[in-house]
């Protein structure tokens, strides 16, 4: 199961530092690396306590119900992974919508938070 932890959170730093290098390329493809810096680093921290989701909306609900709404994270926490889901599937989805730059960079700060957050979480002070 560590592998896996570990390969997650691998996931979640390669994703954040494409966003960083795409912003002026690409600000969509930016928003879309920041939610799965995001994605990845919950999937390493459930995975570590032995859940897992085939959905990333049941990822979504077991954040807000197990970690937010229980107090172990703060609702901004929260708020910043509906904001990255949110800002991927406008940009991933959007039809004529893009992602702006300025989304892009909040996008990525909102990541940082969460990956500093769940990395604190899972004990580790890298991120």
């Amino acid at each position: 199961m560590m592998d896996f932890v570990s390969s997650e959170l691998e996931k979640s730093r390669l994703a954040l530092a494409a966003a960083k290098v795409v912003v002026p390329i690409d600000p969509n493809s930016a928003a879309n690396r920041a939610y799965y810096a995001a994605f990845h680093v919950f999937t390493a921290y459930f995975a570590s306590v032995g859940q897992s989701f085939s959905k990333h909306s049941a990822l979504r609900g077991a954040l807000h119900r197990e970690l937010v709404r229980a107090g172990i994270l703060g609702e901004s926490i929260g708020q910043d992974f509906d904001f990255l889901m949110d800002l991927r599937e406008s940009g991933d989805y959007g039809g004529l919508a893009h992602v702006v730059a300025a989304d892009a960079r909040a996008a990525i700060e909102s990541a940082e938070r969460i990956c500093s957050a769940v990395h604190l979480l899972l004990g580790r002070t890298e991120v």
